[in-house]
């Protein structure tokens, strides 16, 4: 790691949101659990401290959104504290955000659809879905991987789970955007998420009133006989269909923007996977998962006070942050940890998070990351940025790891 990265507190600074990798490695080496001041958090960056962390819920809370009584960071103006605590409120319903056994039973009314038997059974769909968006996109030359065939790949799927009215997709996909901003820095995002919550709350509740009513088998009828078995609340409901239908596909959209920015970039592991799209495109997916991870970082809040080494006492009620970017370039864990290489075996990554709160849809991300690549690599000799990789913008997040554009050449 350089010695010239500068160790700061400013997480949104822009040469971190550039490239999070040389600021969280300087953190590691420094000090692997490391108090923020500017944003009252504690930073985990080791993959060893990371996992024990995700691993003693005990200690580290899920309920975020209950437990956190500390003002927003960064903040906000004062106006919008009354609606951050309806948004709290809000997220307070998802079943993410429980711990222990109330987690696992509201966890098991959706997990049964997300096993890999289950999403197996989607396969030809996500399959078709990525041939007819290619297909479009035939002889253009240039387009933008996230605009162009990311997003729509990944929304279509988790709206085609749901049974979301095909004519309606295109709405509530533009509703959806506008939470994109929470784990960011914008001093008005709290009244965008709000208002993004509530646009899409509204047009999900006459939909999951009639699916309480009449369940089908689509993911969205599964969420609401959550509630006929008395497992979730109306605003349960509402709250987990949200979660499912942004979070089932912002996160897969970047892995595949990322993964085709990190192929761009190491042409060489292109042309190794185009020599055997089979055989390689588990593996290429995994990589693609640790080298650019779709999520940054996690957060939890300390139930109790908490010795995590080397003279770092967490306090009860503190944040504290895990960051996944750091983490999967551990070198302690991970040989040549900043190089793209689609043969390594084995892959712990952490990018699906580890313990009770693994990720539930990483089966589905992993096969449309696998359809995606694969075909990628049959149509493709290569991609080439059609700008410099330093002006490519990414989401002031501290959460995601998010291309706002990814334009390219094929050739």
């Amino acid at each position: 790691m350089p010695a010239t990265v500068d160790v700061h507190d400013d997480i949104f600074a822009p040469d971190v949101i550039k490239d999070p990798y040389a600021y969280f490695g300087a953190l590691r080496a420094a000090q692997p659990v490391r108090w923020n001041e500017q944003y009252r958090m504690w930073v985990v960056t080791s993959y060893e401290r990371l996992v024990w962390t995700a691993r003693h819920p005990e200690y580290f809370s899920s309920e975020v959104a209950l437990r956190d009584n500390q003002p927003p960071a960064p903040g906000i103006p004062e106006e919008d504290m009354e609606l951050f605590g309806a948004v709290r409120q809000w997220l307070a319903a998802r079943f993410t955000q429980n711990d222990g056994a109330k987690h696992k039973e509201k966890r098991k009314v959706v997990h049964g659809f997300f096993t890999p038997k289950a999403m197996e059974t989607w396969r030809p769909l996500v399959r078709q879905t990525v041939n007819d968006l290619l297909d479009e996109l035939q002889g253009a030359g240039r387009w933008d991987v996230m605009h162009d065939f990311a997003t729509p790949l990944t929304y279509s799927i988790i709206a085609g789970l749901m049974d979301i009215p095909e004519s309606d997709r295109g709405f509530v996909k533009e509703l959806s955007g506008r939470m994109c901003g929470f784990d960011g820095n914008d001093p008005n995002r709290i009244r965008d998420y709000a208002a993004g919550v509530q646009a899409v709350t509204d047009y999900l509740a006459p939909i999951v009133a009639e699916r309480v009513r009449e369940p089908g088998d689509d993911l969205l009828s599964v969420i609401c006989k959550g509630e006929i078995m008395g497992a979730y609340t109306r605003d349960e409901v509402l709250a987990n269909a949200l979660l499912l239908l942004v979070a089932g596909h912002e996160t897969t959209n970047d892995l595949i923007a990322n993964g085709v920015l990190a192929f761009a970039e190491n042409a060489g592991q292109f042309d190794l996977l185009r020599s055997d799209p089979d055989a390689h495109v588990v593996n290429a997916v995994e990589e693609a998962l640790r080298y650019d991870s779709p999520l940054k970082s996690v957060q939890r809040v300390a139930t109790q006070d908490v010795d995590m080494g080397d003279g770092q006492r967490v306090s009860k009620d503190d944040r504290v942050r895990w960051v996944i970017a750091s983490a999967n370039r551990d070198p302690a864990v991970f040989e040549n940890p900043d190089e793209l290489d689609i043969t390594r075996n084995p892959n712990p990554h952490v990018s699906f998070g580890s313990g009770v709160h693994h990720c539930l849809g990483a089966t589905l991300a992993r096969l449309e990351g696998q359809e995606a690549f694969a075909e990628l690599a049959r149509r493709y000799g290569g991609f080439e940025l059609e700008t410099d990789a330093g002006a490519l913008e990414y989401l002031p997040s501290i959460g995601q790891r998010t291309l706002l554009n990814l334009p390219i050449a094929t050739r």
